[in-house]
């Protein structure tokens, strides 16, 4: 007894313990029941205690289990054998139904009923399940008692319907209602239906979620439709009942239709539901997809699911919580991360349907490639490219060619990246490997704008991303300035500067990786160098107060082992890298906008290592002019760049200042001593000086003694004076007019005397003296005019700026100096073609193309002299003439980077000679971007004072033609470097990288947007240039003049003048035609620029839109057509047209008024010679060709016009002549004419649309009518068999279905049309026999694909016949090989088949019925071979 109410006590602790009514597991009692329990419930003559006790199972009361004796199988045979054999049935089932009910009236009792029985067999003999089921569950199983009992149960529903849950934590609805599930047969399915849909619409929310999400386990598949009805209605009143219900839909076998309909009613409502809601939705409109709906589905998706629209929100009422309350706050950053996971659960949902939905993932794809407005792109697009990217490796090409295609379209900008990674870099997070594995495949490219996408998808990750990803990019960034590739390594080294100031202490955690690019140095350009030790000095020299220094002490090892080595390669970075490393380390840290350093001023230990690691530069190069004049070059720049503690800056003024008086400055009473091969004075000098006063600078002398000093340095002492080579002279002048500019705020006034003071040189003009100098006095004459000419060149970049009229004037006069030496030298370079200059620009581009000199590299026996006052120095540093002079310059002319060039014409006695400076342009010191403001200049009123300084007289100065060209070639030279990108982007470090980029190292450390901002401020001072040239022009050309005219118009200005005018279009087409001005951040300067040419047509005070600008901008270059001086300027000016129709929303009528043009220079007599002039003439009139077949609205009506008006009069004229309607087409131009418009023939035939049966007749004729003159094209230009292949292919694609509707009723025009192709094609097949004969490869290539092309023409059109009911119309015939002039050709082999070539002819069937032919149509074919030859080299026939 002790043990069995040990066991009903535990029985009973377990049920009232019970947490969860639908798993009902209690272990079978291991004893069965062997004596009469009180807790049993009395039979008191009830049926249904009696019937049930009899089948094996007995009612207990309390909370006592009901305990079953038998198998539950068992139970429910005897039990219903028991009510079937009852002798009161059917009636007993009403009496066993209502002694249910009464049982169940208690509470107590209903629950023992619904909960699982006690199984008391013993374990041996028990074979069912473990799980026991309750005995309403037993009796819902009968299926007599099946409907009386679902009813009674649906009865007691109500009751508990407002309840809270028991002690328990039972729950009697819920308990009820699991009783119907999975009922292995339902009697009446559809009342079962009924009821549970009555039910569901009077239960409380929570009990409605229950109801609805357990029908699919209560009711059959017969219902399923109906339920999706009722549910559907359901849906459309209660919003709230929306996850539940597409729950269930989802487990439901209903019509696609239906579903349909569900996902449109659920899409409509998406931009109103609850966050915790989408995921479900999300979800179901995923799996409701099939192939045919999926794009139009996964449109509307993309449209109204908004992300951003729910977690902005959030993070609002957040914030606005937490300002409130302090109580709220954890409340709302419990919400602030629930959203978010909500977020996360959605995009879960969406991945895992396009992992496994291939048609989903494709139509996602297809529903971004569709949006074509950039305004339209959304932050959900980017995001689902980089989740679709990583998702599987199929999808990668095509996410790869969708992201570079939107790239370059301006879709994507770095806005709308930006706001992606902000609003979902929780989900972007997870797929970072393959974020950076696209940012990887996307920095290959070609393309600096996918290049720049590569970079902003680093920056974004290492922005928003943990340390692990942090690292993970900063790894990649270092493989790809390791890589070799240029453009990969600017853009990664530019990428790691802007992390820097993003986040400093991060990538202070990474700087172990960037330290290794040390390693990869010497392969690197001197700007690539600067920024890897600017990354590194700023890492260095930020760190935190009691951090490790070991980057520091690494750099200082690097720098002086580099500084030390006798290799000036290395010595080179050596200079570079500590000279980036001071600047940094003396930055001026009172700056607030300089994030990465702290307020306090350089302290004295700083100040002293910053002046000991300049000294030690200086020591370590003071012995070579090469390491010397790039030492004073790089801390130009750097004082160019950064602001200097005032300290350092003041200790570098000084002690340039001094050594450059020092070195090169002697007073002008100095009298120069030596023996010089020619008289040394005084010249060049601006102002006119008394003995007394007045500088001179000293080039002469100290050049020669140098080259003396060189032949003799074997037996030279060593000097007590510190020297210095007159080959550093301009950049030791740049750098101490840098350091007085920064200390005066740009005033010069402290060394305005070296603006006007006079160099000691010889006279450098050659005059007549030129043909009996030596070679050694040349290249000495050439050298100092080389050395002078630099010289200029520095003083003008110096004093460019400087506002006095006075000033600006000695500018200008300096500038016609310039011009002047200009010419001399070309007068020397000419009679000395194996001459090398002295260097200008030392860096590693222009490093191999410089010849060596061992004088010029070591000095050994050199101590650094003493500072003295202003007197002649007596050594100098070592320049290697006699080298400079016998070296050969053939290895180091540069190679013009693809650009037009005007030549320089110099004039001896021998004849002509022509010399390219551009050649030389490694020689000369380079033009800063701000010396182009002398272009504002317009009269110049220079005074000259007497000793007392008063008015003696006045001089105008003005900028003159030839001071112009000089300016506007520079220029125009460097728009076309910095803007134009080059087309070879990967380039192999054992070749020279530099080529293009030599002249321009100053200018390349400028941003791209603030040279296109300078160049904006100047459109104004061009446009006045241009409009005045344009003038001369003009008046040129209403006297009716030419250049032929010698005595009233002046050749050399006319050929200047038209430089000018084309200089000056090439600038303006070099501007507007730059990429940039696509980015969102440069519209601004486009607007500017446009702003100013739409001024010139008129004065407006508001702003204007942009394509109001565009219309003004194209009207005023328009203007200029009328008098273009040149074919060349005439092609730049429709290029600048074209670069403006670019930025034109509504091109059209723009394009008829560009195509009009280009046909005016087509149809203009130029000047004669003008071809011979130019050498590029063809390529330019093959640009101006393409233009104008590209840009007119009727391509196929200009080649008519060309063909048959202008060719016709070509062939009549004589032989020297051209065609009177278009004089640029001669005999030497011909062919360029021929082939430009037989490949737009072919490119407009194919661009033509196929006719269709359901196109109306209209259609049908306008079309027929394009063939027609298409076909006549193709008569004349018929000459060329490889475009004749594709037009013939073009022919059987887009004209031969057109002809198959337009048959029955344009039979003549059909008829005609095709007798005109066949003798064009007959003509075709005359080419390739003439091929064959001559043995011509170039067209024997050809013939194979050719005659394919004819074999096909004939076979379809026997077919368009037989659709016409023609059949008897076509006849087939042997056609002759013969050459082109209709000899026929005896084949070697005539009795081989192989050589025959067929002709198939239209039979003439004039009188028969209108479905048959009324005149022969003409067609030949051949068995040609079929060889699939694919060259599409251009050839012709002749």
């Amino acid at each position: 007894m002790v043990s069995k109410r040990r066991r009903l006590d535990s029985e009973a602790k377990e049920t009232e313990t019970e947490d969860d009514p639908k798993i009902m597991k209690q272990p079978f009692s291991k004893l069965t029941k062997k004596s009469h329990d009180p807790r049993e419930v009395e039979e008191n003559g009830s049926v249904f205690v009696r019937l049930l006790k009899t089948s094996g199972l007995t009612l207990k009361t309390g909370e006592n289990q009901n305990q079953l004796g038998v198998d539950q199988i068992i139970f429910q045979r005897k039990l219903f054998q028991a009510l079937r054999k009852h002798p009161s049935y059917p009636k007993v089932i009403e009496e066993f139904v209502h002694g249910l009910e009464s049982y169940t009236e208690d509470s107590d009792s209903l629950r023992n009923c619904l909960l699982s029985c006690e199984r008391l067999q013993d374990e041996e003999a028990s074979t069912g399940a473990f799980y026991s089921k309750s005995l309403i569950k037993l009796l819902l199983g009968i299926d007599i008692l099946q409907p009386a009992i679902i009813k009674m149960l649906f009865e007691k529903v109500p009751q508990f319907l407002f309840e809270n849950e028991s002690s328990g934590g039972i729950n009697m609805c819920r308990l009820i209602i699991n009783q119907l599930k999975w009922l292995d047969r339902i009697v009446d399915s559809k009342d079962l239906t009924a009821q549970m849909m009555q039910l569901i619409s009077v239960a409380p929310v929570n009990l409605q979620h229950d109801f609805i999400t357990s029908l699919p386990e209560i009711l059959g598949d017969s219902q399923h439709a109906n339920v999706g009805k009722e549910l559907r209605e359901l849906l459309m009143q209660n919003t709230s009942l929306t996850v539940p219900i597409l729950d269930v839909f989802s487990s439901l076998r209903l019509d696609p239709n239906f579903l349909s309909e569900i996902r449109r009613l659920v899409m409509g409502k998406l931009s109103s539901v609850r966050l915790e809601d989408l995921p479900v939705i999300v979800k179901f409109i995923l799996h409701s997809v099939t192939d045919i709906t999926s794009l139009e589905v996964i449109s509307e998706l993309r449209e109204k699911l908004n992300v951003q629209h729910f977690i902005l929100p959030s993070r609002i009422q957040a914030s606005q919580s937490k300002l409130k309350s302090k109580g709220l706050a954890s409340s709302s950053g419990n919400q602030e991360n629930s959203d978010k996971d909500c977020v996360i659960l959605v995009f879960d949902v969406i991945k895992s349907a396009i992992r496994y939905e291939k048609t989903i993932s494709e139509a996602w794809i297809k529903a971004i490639e569709r949006i074509e407005s950039a305004a339209e792109h959304k932050a959900l697009d980017v995001a689902m490219l980089l989740i679709i990217y990583s998702t599987s490796t199929q999808t990668k090409k095509g996410i790869e060619k969708v992201l570079r295609n939107k790239i370059q379209s301006g879709c994507i900008q770095e806005q709308l990246l930006d706001s992606t990674f902000s609003t979902h870099h929780l989900v972007l997070k997870d797929i970072c490997p393959s974020i950076l594995l696209l940012a990887q495949t996307l920095f290959h490219s070609q393309d600096q704008r996918i290049i720049l996408f590569g970079s902003l998808l680093y920056k974004y990750a290492f922005k928003f991303f943990d340390t692990y990803c942090q690292q993970e990019v900063v790894g990649a960034l270092v493989t790809h300035i390791c890589s070799g590739n240029e453009a990969e390594v600017d853009t990664a080294l530019d990428v790691l500067l802007e992390l820097i100031v993003l986040n400093p202490s991060a990538m202070r955690l990474n700087a172990v990786f960037i330290k290794g690019i040390l390693d990869y140095l010497e392969n690197m350009s001197p700007q690539q160098i600067r920024k890897i030790f600017c990354i590194l000095s700023t890492l260095a020299f930020s760190q935190q107060p009691g951090t490790s220094n070991h980057i520091q002490d690494e750099m200082h090892l690097v720098i002086r082992k580099q500084l030390s080595s006798t290799v000036f390669k290395y010595k080179l970075i050596g200079i570079i890298g500590a000279v980036t490393m001071a600047g940094i380390m003396a930055e001026d840290r009172s700056v607030p906008s300089n994030p990465t350093q702290g307020r306090a001023g350089l302290s004295r230990e700083e100040c002293t290592q910053v002046t000991s690691l300049l000294q030690l530069v200086h020591s370590c190069t003071e012995h070579s002019p090469w390491a010397s004049s790039l030492y004073y070059d790089e801390f130009a720049n750097l004082i160019q760049e950064r602001k200097l503690a005032p300290k350092t800056l003041e200790w570098v003024g000084q002690t340039i200042f001094n050594d450059f008086q020092d070195a090169f400055v002697v007073d002008f009473c100095a009298v120069p001593e030596g023996d010089f091969p020619f008289p040394v004075k005084a010249l060049y000098g601006l102002e006119e000086y008394s003995t007394q006063d007045g500088i001179v600078i000293n080039l002469t002398p100290l050049f020669l003694r140098e080259a003396a000093e060189d032949g003799s340095q074997g037996t030279s002492q060593e000097s007590s004076q510190k020297s210095m080579s007159p080959l550093c002279l301009a950049s030791h002048f740049r750098l101490l007019r840098l350091c007085v500019a920064r200390q005066h705020n740009g005033n010069l006034d402290e060394i305005d005397g070296l603006l006007d003071c006079p160099l000691f040189l010889p006279d450098l003009e050659p005059g007549e003296k030129l043909e009996s100098m030596s070679a050694k006095e040349r290249s000495l004459m050439c050298s100092l005019t080389f050395l002078t000419f630099n010289w200029f060149r520095e003083v003008v970049n110096a004093f460019c700026q400087q506002t006095s009229p006075e000033m600006k004037g000695k500018v200008l006069s300096r500038v016609k100096d310039l011009v002047e030496l200009q010419e001399i030298l070309e007068k020397y370079l000419a009679v000395i073609p194996d001459y090398v200059p002295p260097f200008a620009n030392v860096d590693l581009d222009t490093l191999d193309r410089i010849p060596w000199s061992s004088s010029a590299i070591s000095t050994k026996n050199r101590n650094k002299g003493k500072m003295a006052g202003r007197k002649q120095k007596a050594d100098s540093k070592s320049s290697s003439t006699e080298t400079l002079v016998t070296e050969d310059t053939s290895e180091y002319d540069m190679v013009p980077s693809g650009r037009s060039q005007v030549e320089k014409e110099s004039t001896g006695k021998e004849g002509k000679t022509f010399v390219s400076l551009q050649n030389y342009r490694a020689f000369f010191r380079e033009l800063d971007i701000e010396v182009f403001s002398v272009l504002h200049s317009g009269l110049v009123t220079k005074f000259i004072l007497d000793t007392e300084m008063h008015t003696e007289a006045t001089e105008v100065v003005q900028l003159g033609p030839a001071e112009l060209l000089f300016l506007l070639e520079d220029l125009s030279q460097k728009l076309e470097n910095v803007l134009t990108p080059s087309l070879a982007k990967r380039i192999c470090f054992l070749k020279n990288k530099g080529n293009r980029n030599i002249g321009f190292s100053h200018l390349h450390q400028r941003s791209v947007q603030d040279i296109v901002h300078c160049v904006v401020q100047l459109l104004t001072p061009m446009c006045n240039h241009l409009e005045n040239i344009h003038n001369y022009f003009q008046c040129l050309g209403a006297e009716d003049l030419s250049v032929d005219d010698k005595p009233r118009v002046n050749a050399q200005e006319h050929h200047t003048m038209s430089s000018c005018y084309q200089r000056l279009l090439q600038i303006l087409h070099a501007l507007f035609a730059w990429k940039g001005f696509t980015h969102r951040s440069n519209h601004h300067l486009l607007h500017s620029a446009l702003e100013v040419l739409a001024s010139r047509l008129k004065q407006t005070e508001q702003e204007q839109p942009l394509e109001e600008l565009v219309s003004q901008s194209f009207s005023y270059l328009q203007n200029f057509h009328n008098y273009i001086p040149s074919f060349q300027c005439g092609l730049h000016l429709l290029r600048l047209l074209m670069a403006l129709l670019e930025k034109s929303a509504v091109p059209t009528q723009k394009k008829e008024r560009l195509a009009s043009l280009a046909k005016q220079l087509l149809c203009r007599a130029w000047p004669h010679g003008e071809r011979e002039k130019n050498t590029n003439f063809n390529d330019h009139l093959h640009d101006l060709l393409c233009i104008y077949l590209e840009h007119t609205d009727n391509v196929l009506k200009a080649i008519e016009e060309i063909a048959g008006v202008g060719v016709p009069e070509l062939v009549n004229a004589p032989k020297e002549a051209s065609s009177s309607t278009f004089p640029t087409l001669s005999r030497h131009t011909f062919v360029i004419f021929f082939r430009v418009m037989m490949a737009e023939l072919e490119k407009t035939v194919k661009g033509l649309q196929a006719g269709t049966a359901a196109d109306s007749q209209q259609v049908h004729e306008e079309k027929l009518l394009y063939w027609n003159m298409a076909v006549r094209d193709f008569s004349i230009l018929i000459n060329l068999m490889k475009y004749g292949r594709r037009f013939v292919e073009a022919f059987l694609k887009q004209c031969m279905p057109l002809l198959d509707f337009s048959f029955r009723k344009h039979r003549e025009d059909v008829l005609s049309l095709l007798e005109t192709l066949q003798l064009n094609t007959r003509l075709l097949h005359h080419l390739c026999g003439h091929s064959k004969i001559h043995q011509d490869t170039r067209l024997t290539k050809h013939v194979p694909l050719l005659k394919k092309s004819l074999e096909l023409l004939v076979c379809r059109v026997k077919a368009m016949l037989v659709l016409n009911n023609c059949r008897e119309a076509f006849w087939l015939g042997t056609l002759k090989n013969r050459d082109l002039q209709g000899e026929e050709i005896v084949s070697q082999y005539p009795s081989s088949p192989e050589s025959a070539s067929e002709d198939s002819e239209d039979g003439i069937t004039s009188h028969v019925s209108r479905s048959r032919a009324a005149k022969d149509g003409e067609d030949e074919a051949s068995d040609g071979q079929k060889d699939q030859d694919s060259d599409e080299s251009d050839d012709s026939s002749d």
